[in-house]
């Protein structure tokens, strides 16, 4: 089975839910941003959840894809993208 594939961008997108990983102080920790447009109303403002371990802001994102039928997007400056969860690429300029 292929593993799932997410891109890696800069900064959060509007259009996405974006994972945002960080250092914590003695593990990896991550946000999640929803922007509200893709709740079709169920959101009257963007959300962001966090900060929490990476592994459960993973989680968190991925739901909140599924649930709003939308792309997952990570910002990882620091290069903490666990290859359990799948395939983080960045496109062709």
């Amino acid at each position: 089975m292929p593993k799932n594939r997410f891109e890696q961008v800069d900064e959060t997108q509007p259009d996405a839910i974006t994972l945002r990983l960080s250092s914590g102080e003695d593990q990896a920790v991550g946000t999640v941003t929803c922007p509200a447009a893709l709740t079709e109303g169920r959101f009257p403002a963007d959300l962001t959840a966090g900060p929490g371990p990476a592994k459960d802001a993973f989680r968190h994102a991925v739901k909140l894809a599924n649930e709003f039928k939308a792309a997952v997007v990570v910002v990882d400056p620091d290069a903490l993208w666990e290859a359990e969860w799948g395939e983080l690429y960045r496109p062709l300029d």
